[in-house]
């Protein structure tokens, strides 16, 4: 199992950038597929991005398409979700959550992080 801790979220005004990042801790994180989810008030959770555990299979939820972009690193146990062109649309509690192994697309995932706010202000 690893343990995910997101971090970055905050209050920006529409058309700004903010970078998330999600810190796993334990054992072969490089061994699992990221995801990064999201959900607003009222709203049911929803996808947003995801990565492969090699980083060759990268998938985008429409609403986010050419504005997010996720990405590994941090010395293999960092995923971390840039986002541009933000809108007040976009204001959620931001997650990410991992599944073991090389499966693409990754359907379910296993563990999730405690998420961090995005507010945008219009």
């Amino acid at each position: 199992q690893v343990q995910l801790v997101e971090s970055g979220g905050g209050l920006v005004q529409a058309g700004g950038s903010l970078r998330l990042s999600c810190t796993a801790s334990g054992r072969a994180f490089s061994s699992y597929a990221m995801g990064w989810f999201r959900q607003a008030p009222g709203k049911e959770r929803e996808f947003v991005a995801a990565i492969s555990w090699s980083g060759g299979n990268i998938d985008y939820a429409d609403s986010v398409k050419g504005r997010f972009t996720v990405s590994r690193g941090g010395a293999g146990n960092t995923v971390y979700l840039q986002m541009n062109s933000l809108k007040p649309d976009d204001t959620a509690v931001y997650y990410c959550a991992a599944r073991y192994g090389s499966n693409w697309p990754v359907y379910t995932y296993d563990q999730w992080g405690r998420g961090t706010q995005v507010t945008v202000s219009s």
